[in-house]
C-alpha cells in the first residue's frame, strides 16, 4: 500500500504543479499563440518540420528519457525513498521543467537555434564558444554511455564470437536486438507513409501500432545475435545515418512509436502498482531515509547528481533547442511539450524508486547486472513470481522498452552534436559550411563533425560504463546550470521576469561543481598513490575540464547580471 501512497500523491503534486506553476510560466514569458514558429517560417524538409503535437511530444519524451529516470533514482534510492521522491517531485516541477520549458521557449524565439546560440545573444560570443565546447563534451559521454547501454541489451556472452546469426530459441537480449531493428525498419515505413503517401497520423498510427505488435511478436520467437563489438559498430553506422538523414524519415517517426512503448511501460507499471497493494505479490521494502551519507556519497551533493533525469537534466536543453524547437508548429503546444514532457519523466523517476522497491534487498546486494534489470524485475514481480510465462513476457518487454529510448537518446544526440560542433566553426553570417571558406569550411562539414564525435563515443562505449557513467551525471547536471544560466540572461535582456531562475540556477551548480571537486580531488589521490587505472585518468582529465569551462561561464553570466541590474536601475 505505501507504493501506492507514494504515487497517487506524485501524480497529484505533479499535476498541480502542470496546471498551477507551468500555466503561471507561460503567462510570465508572455507565450504567444498566434505567433509562426521556425518549423513553420523555416521549413526546410530536412531538420525544420513541423510535426503533429502528439508526433513531436513522441519524439521530445522519448529523446529526452532514454534509461536516465530509470537508472537515476534507482541508484540513489540507497539514501531512501523520501530524499529521492521529493526531489523528483521538486526538482522536476522547479528546476527541471523550468529548463526544459525555458529553453524551448528561448529557441522557438531564436530561429529553433541551440543554446549556444542563445548564450551569444545574451552573453557574447566568447562565452557561446565556450559552451559549444562543454556542450561537445558532455554529448561524448551520452554517447558513449548509451552505446555501452545498448550494446549491453542487444549481446550476451554466448554471441561473443557470433559474427551475425538468427536464433530461433532466443535469449532476452537477442529477443531486444530483433524487436530493435525492426523497429527501425518500421518508423521508416511509418515516415515515408505519412510525408510521401499522404497517410493522415491517425490510420498511420494504427498502422504503426499492429506493426509494432507484429515485430514484438516476432521478436519474441526468432532473435538476433551477434558480438559485443559487432553491435557497437552496428549502433555506431546507425546513429551517423539517422543524425544525417532528413528528420521525418526516421528520428520524427522513429521516436514517436517508440512513444507508445514508454506509455505503455508507465500504464503497465501503475497497473502492477495497483495488483500488488491488494493481492502482495510483493512489498515495497526501502527504508524512508538510511542516512547522510552512503555507499555512493554523501547526500549534497550526490543525491542531486544521481536522480538527473528524474528531475533535472541538462541534456533536455539541448533535445529541446536542438530538434523539437525546430518541429514546434505552434507555441501554443510549448508548454506541453517542454514542461508537461518532463512532468511526465518525474513520474517515471518515482515509478522506477517504486519498481527497485520490490526487490530492493537483492538489488543491494548486487543481485542485478544494471538498474534496467532491477526496474523490470521489481515491475514483472508485481503480476507474477518470478520465471512464470506472465514474468518472463513483462520482464522482455520492459527490457525493450528501456534498450528503445537508449537508443532513441543516442540518435538524437548524435543529431545534436552534429549541430554544434559545426556552431563551433562557423562565423558571424555563415549559416552552413559551404558559407565557411578554409579549413573551417571542412571542419564544419556535417560529416566531419558526425563522424569524429561517433567514432570517439564509440570507443569510449566500449570500454567500462561505470567509468563514463561516474562522469555523465555530474556533467549533465553542470550543463543544467548553465542552461538555466542562459534562459535567466536572455529573459532579462528582453526585458522579462527570470526571477524564478536565481535559485535553481545557483543550486544546479554550486551541487555540480562540488561533485566534479570531490572528483578531482579523489582521482589526484589515486594517482598519487601509484592505484589508479586508466579509468581515474580519464575522469580526472573531463572533470578538470568541465570544472575550468563552467566556471569562465558562470563569471561570464554574472557580468551579465551585473550589467542587466545597473540598465535597470539607470
Amino acid at each position: 500500500m505505501t507504493a501506492l501512497l507514494i504515487i497517487l500523491a506524485a501524480i497529484v503534486l505533479l499535476v498541480i504543479g502542470y496546471i498551477g506553476y507551468g500555466s503561471w510560466l507561460a503567462k510570465q514569458w508572455g507565450i504567444d499563440v498566434t505567433r509562426k514558429t521556425p518549423a513553420v517560417t523555416m521549413r526546410d524538409g530536412v531538420d525544420y518540420v513541423a510535426a503533429p503535437p502528439a508526433v513531436l511530444m513522441g519524439h521530445h519524451f522519448s529523446s529526452i528519457a532514454g534509461a536516465g529516470p530509470i537508472n537515476g533514482p534507482i541508484q540513489a534510492s540507497v539514501f531512501g525513498w523520501v530524499p529521492v521522491f521529493l526531489w523528483c517531485i521538486v526538482g522536476g516541477i522547479f528546476f527541471g521543467g523550468l529548463q526544459d520549458f525555458g529553453s524551448l521557449f528561448a529557441s522557438i524565439r531564436h530561429e529553433g537555434k541551440s543554446v549556444g546560440e542563445i548564450i551569444k545573444d545574451s552573453m557574447g560570443k566568447r562565452a557561446q564558444k565556450l559552451f559549444i565546447i562543454f556542450a561537445l563534451l558532455v554529448l561524448i559521454l551520452v554517447i558513449a554511455s548509451f552505446v555501452n547501454v545498448v550494446a549491453g541489451t542487444f549481446y550476451t556472452p554466448e554471441d561473443a564470437e557470433v559474427t551475425l546469426g538468427i536464433t530461433t530459441n532466443p535469449t532476452g537480449n537477442q529477443t531486444t536486438a530483433m524487436i530493435s531493428v525492426l523497429f527501425i525498419v518500421l518508423a521508416v515505413i511509418y515516415g515515408m507513409m505519412t510525408n510521401i503517401g499522404g497517410v493522415k497520423t491517425g490510420p498511420a498510427t494504427a498502422i504503426g501500432l499492429v506493426g509494432i505488435v507484429a515485430i514484438v511478436a516476432l521478436g519474441l520467437n526468432f532473435g538476433l545475435a551477434m558480438g559485443r563489438i559487432g553491435w557497437i559498430v552496428f549502433i555506431g553506422v546507425y546513429i551517423t545515418v539517422a543524425s544525417l538523414i532528413p528528420v521525418w524519415i526516421m528520428l520524427q517517426p522513429r521516436d514517436y512509436l517508440s512513444s507508445f512503448l514508454l506509455y505503455a511501460m508507465i500504464i503497465l507499471a501503475l497497473i502492477g502498482i495497483v495488483i500488488a497493494a491488494f493481492t502482495g505479490n510483493t512489498e515495497f521494502t526501502i527504508p524512508a531515509f538510511t542516512g547522510w551519507t552512503t555507499s555512493i556519497g554523501t547526500l549534497f551533493p550526490t543525491l542531486f547528481i544521481t536522480v538527473a533525469c528524474g528531475a533535472c537534466s541538462g541534456f533536455h536543453s539541448l533535445i529541446a533547442t536542438g530538434t523539437s524547437s525546430k518541429q514546434l508548429d505552434s507555441e501554443k503546444n510549448a508548454k506541453a511539450i517542454g514542461y508537461g514532457s518532463m512532468l511526465i519523466e518525474s513520474a517515471l523517476g518515482v515509478i522506477s524508486l517504486i519498481a527497485v522497491g520490490m526487490v530492493y534487498e537483492v538489488y543491494t546486494s548486487g543481485g542485478f547486472g544494471s538498474p534496467s534489470a532491477a526496474f523490470a524485475a521489481g515491475i514483472a514481480l508485481m503480476f507474477d513470481q518470478e520465471a512464470t510465462p506472465t514474468y518472463n513476457t513483462i520482464y522482455a518487454l520492459l527490457t525493450l522498452a528501456v534498450s528503445v529510448f537508449a537508443l532513441t537518446s543516442l540518435d538524437t544526440g548524435t543529431r545534436l552534436s552534429r549541430f554544434m560542433f559545426s556552431e563551433l566553426f562557423l562565423k558571424e553570417g555563415e549559416l552552413t559550411y559551404k558559407d565557411a571558406t578554409g579549413i573551417r569550411r571542412v571542419l564544419a562539414n556535417p560529416l566531419v563533425g558526425t563522424g569524429l564525435m561517433v567514432v570517439i563515443g564509440c570507443i569510449l562505449g566500449g570500454l567500462s560504463l561505470s567509468q563514463i557513467w561516474g562522469l555523465f551525471g555530474a556533467a549533465n547536471q553542470l550543463l543544467a546550470g548553465i542552461a538555466l544560466m542562459a534562459v535567466a540572461a536572455w529573459l532579462g535582456n528582453a526585458g522579462k521576469n527570470n526571477k524564478m531562475f536565481y535559485i535553481p540556477m545557483v543550486f544546479m551548480l554550486l551541487a555540480t561543481l562540488t561533485s566534479l571537486v570531490l572528483t578531482i580531488i579523489n582521482k589526484v589521490g589515486l594517482i598519487g598513490a601509484g592505484t589508479a587505472a586508466w579509468g581515474d585518468w580519464f575522469q580526472l582529465v573531463f572533470a578538470a575540464a568541465m570544472a575550468v569551462l563552467a566556471i569562465f561561464l558562470v563569471v561570464e553570466g554574472v557580468q551579465t547580471f551585473k550589467a542587466q541590474s545597473r540598465k535597470q536601475h539607470a
